[in-house]
């Protein structure tokens, strides 16, 4: 039905390790020395809204649309998944109303580079982003460096 509204919730965990390129919502930190791993970049905060969307428009989720047994998305950015999420819940027959994601996690530090990340993050989608972050305060895989993890929520609506 053209007008209503549908909202989503993603969530997505990664470790992190020694080594590898830290790539993290829709940024590179060269000041890192160590990165999410996964089959694409690792990439929580840009999943999570991938996952959001996904779900807002009955699309399912990042597994069952880009799944690891796909090499064309081996190596993949966090950004690529995102353009071509929003391609796809395009496609669906949905406008994009927001993305909110929160990080969660020691590592990076995205205080510095928040309103960068939001840009990015919109851009790809094509409508708001906001990204926000927090820490665990010591508890949990996250509090113990770890890995890394975020949650978001999207809002779309019929076209």
């Amino acid at each position: 039905m053209a007008g209503s509204v549908r909202t989503g919730v993603g969530v997505d965990v990664h470790r992190l390790q020694a080594g590898v390129p830290m790539h993290c919502a829709g940024l590179f930190f060269s000041d890192e020395s160590a990165g999410l791993t996964g089959h694409s970049d690792g990439d929580v905060v840009c999943h999570a809204a991938c996952d959001a969307l996904l779900s807002a428009a009955g699309l399912g989720d990042l597994g069952s649309n880009y799944g690891t047994d796909d090499e064309q998305f081996a190596g993949a950015s966090g950004v690529s998944f995102l353009v071509e999420t929003a391609r796809r819940v395009r496609a669906a027959g949905y406008r994009i109303g927001n993305v909110a994601v929160q990080l969660i996690g020691n590592r990076p530090r995205l205080a510095a580079r928040r309103g960068e990340a939001e840009r990015v993050m919109s851009q790809a989608v094509g409508a708001p982003v906001s990204v926000s972050a927090t820490t665990t305060d010591g508890l949990g895989l996250t509090g113990r460096g770890e890995g890394a993890a975020a949650i978001a929520s999207a809002l779309v609506i019929a076209a």
